[in-house]
Parts: C-alpha cells; sequence; structure tokens
C-alpha cells in the first residue's frame, strides 16, 4: 500500500532532510586520507542528535550504526569500522534522519585523493544518472520510467546496474512502497501521483552487476570487487512540480575545503 502525503507532511520531511543535509555536511570535512571510518559515524550522529533528531538508521533491523559507510567494491550497507581511508578510495555515505515523525535519506560518494579517472568517471556518471531518473519521477508517469532513464545512461556508458537493491518510499517509515527499481521498461509500474515521496538511489558498478552479501550479513559488495558508487536523494512529486527534498549543497560546500 503506498502512503501518499499531505503537503504538510512533506515540508515535516524536509524539515528533516534539512537537517540531514547539514550532517552530510559535517562528515564530508573529515572525508579524507588517514581517518577512521568509525570517527565519520561518530560525527554524523552527534550532529543529528544535537539537533534534536534521530539517525534512522542506527538499530534499523539490528543495524549497529547511523551512517553506511561503503568504501569502494561495496556497494551499501557497509559498516563504519576502524579502517582507515586511504588515497584512491571512494567512499558512500549514506545517512538517514528521523525528526517529528519522518524519515529522510540522502547517499553521496566520495573520491578520497588521487583517484583514478575510470573510478571518477563512474562517480560523475552514476550522480548523473540520479539527476536523470529524478527528470522522470513527475506527475503523471511510472515507476518504470526512472528506472529506464538510469539504466540506459549507465549502460550506455558500459557500466552495469545493481537489481537486487532498490530505492523506495518513505515516510513514517524509512521503508515503504513502492520500490523504486535503478532499472526497468518506460511505461510500467505504479502511476506517479501527487503526494508520493521516494528515495532514488542508483547504485551502479564498474564491472558486472552481480554482488554478494557478506557474513556480517549487512554488507554488499560486488562480485568481482570492483568499484560501485551510489547516489541517492528523497523527492516528492507533486501536480506541478517534483520537489528534490534532500540536498548534496552542504556536501559539496564543504568537502575538501
Amino acid at each position: 500500500m503506498i502512503h501518499y502525503k499531505t503537503s504538510d507532511e512533506v515540508q515535516l520531511i524536509k524539515d528533516s532532510a534539512e537537517i540531514l543535509g547539514r550532517a552530510h555536511g559535517e562528515v564530508a570535512k573529515f572525508v579524507k586520507a588517514g581517518v577512521k571510518t568509525s570517527f565519520l559515524d561518530k560525527i554524523a550522529e552527534e550532529f543529528i542528535r544535537d539537533h534534536g533528531a534521530v539517525p534512522s538508521f542506527k538499530g534499523y533491523s539490528g543495524f549497529p550504526a547511523s551512517l553506511c559507510i561503503s568504501v569502494n567494491e561495496v556497494v551499501v550497507h557497509g559498516f563504519p569500522s576502524e579502517y582507515t581511508l586511504k588515497d584512491g578510495d571512494i567512499i558512500s555515505i549514506d545517512c538517514g534522519v528521523f525528526h517529528q515523525g519522518f524519515h529522510s535519506d540522502c547517499a553521496y560518494t566520495y573520491p578520497v585523493g588521487e583517484v583514478s579517472p575510470s573510478v571518477l568517471s563512474l562517480l560523475k556518471h552514476t550522480k548523473e544518472s540520479l539527476y536523470l531518473g529524478i527528470e522522470q519521477a513527475v506527475f503523471g508517469n511510472r515507476i518504470g520510467d526512472i528506472g529506464h532513464a538510469i539504466q540506459k545512461y549507465v549502460e550506455s556508458l558500459g557500466y552495469t546496474v545493481v537489481r537486487e537493491l532498490v530505492g523506495h518510499g518513505l515516510g513514517k517509515n524509512l521503508h515503504e512502497s513502492p520500490e523504486v527499481p535503478n532499472y526497468g521498461k518506460k511505461g510500467s509500474g505504479p502511476v506517479l501521483k501527487s503526494g508520493l515521496v521516494i528515495a532514488i538511489e542508483p547504485m551502479v558498478n564498474l564491472g558486472s552487476r552481480n554482488i554478494v552479501q557478506e557474513r556480517d550479513g549487512w554488507t554488499i559488495r560486488t562480485s568481482d570487487r570492483k568499484p560501485s558508487a551510489h547516489f541517492e536523494h528523497t523527492v516528492a512529486i507533486f501536480e506541478d512540480r517534483t520537489e528534490i527534498l534532500t540536498t548534496h549543497k552542504y556536501i559539496e560546500e564543504n568537502f575538501n575545503k
């Protein structure tokens, strides 16, 4: 069952997303070689709680941290750890915030230091695919239009799309209907109606689309251990517009400054 939001509820999600965006911005200041990923998690959790909100991920189905931190070949759901970032890594940081009864969700993949041109290109094009998906997330279109746009673009460049993991609705719950795949056929799936709030999150691999789950029950990595990139926004659909509720602005203001 899809839960459509009122304009007041969308505003509450946007308020949550503002805290989330600023938390991402605080973390971005410290994304560099020599920093432990557990330290990034601490920064995020302290900022979120200091602003009267709760990290959506911590404790969700037993997840142990506030951030999903996924380095290099890890696609999503990696744990913060004592791993120290090094030159040439890429790191996906995914975070959610629960505030005033509503969740927001957003992710960004960073290059650490000098990263190979092919991997930088993967990051650039994965981010571009997110916005191509958002362009299709308009009133009257269908879910399949979003995934089709993402898939067509990244596959035209020789990349692959992860199939087993998808975007999702969100609101009072972190994961709601409908699922939002990053692949699909034009004109397929549920119609996009006013009040729909969804997280669109391309997960794109440099090599094979195949993935494996590690023994911790969470961490997902590419089967060929080639890098994977992940970008995400929460968006709201209205009859006359689509609004991106989350922001990467604070990340891009603070990263590498």
